[in-house]
C-alpha cells in the first residue's frame, strides 16, 4: 500500500501545481480587466492610460503605460481613475 501511495505523490503534486498556475492566471485575467484602460498615476509621476498588464516572474505584475517606454510594478501606482 506505501509503494502505491508514493506512486500517486507526483500526479497529486501536478495537480496541485496546475492548480496553483490556474489560479495565477484566473487572476492575471481580473487584474488586466480591472486596470487596462484606467487612468493611472504612479508614484514616480509618470500618468496615462493603463495599456497592458504583463505577469513577470522575478516582479509579479507590471504595468505599461500608454505613451510612455518601459513597464511598472503594479506597488507603484498612486492612483487609479475611479
Amino acid at each position: 500500500m506505501a509503494s502505491l501511495r508514493r506512486a500517486h505523490q507526483p500526479e497529486a503534486a501536478l495537480q496541485l501545481v496546475k492548480h496553483r498556475a490556474t489560479v495565477i492566471l484566473r487572476e492575471h485575467v481580473q487584474v488586466e480587466a480591472e486596470l487596462v484602460g484606467r487612468a493611472a498615476v504612479l508614484t514616480d509621476g509618470t500618468a496615462g492610460t493603463v495599456e497592458s498588464v504583463a505577469l513577470d516572474e522575478s516582479h509579479g505584475l507590471r504595468i505599461s503605460i500608454k505613451g510612455h517606454i518601459g513597464k511598472w510594478p503594479i506597488s507603484t501606482i498612486r492612483m487609479l481613475q475611479p
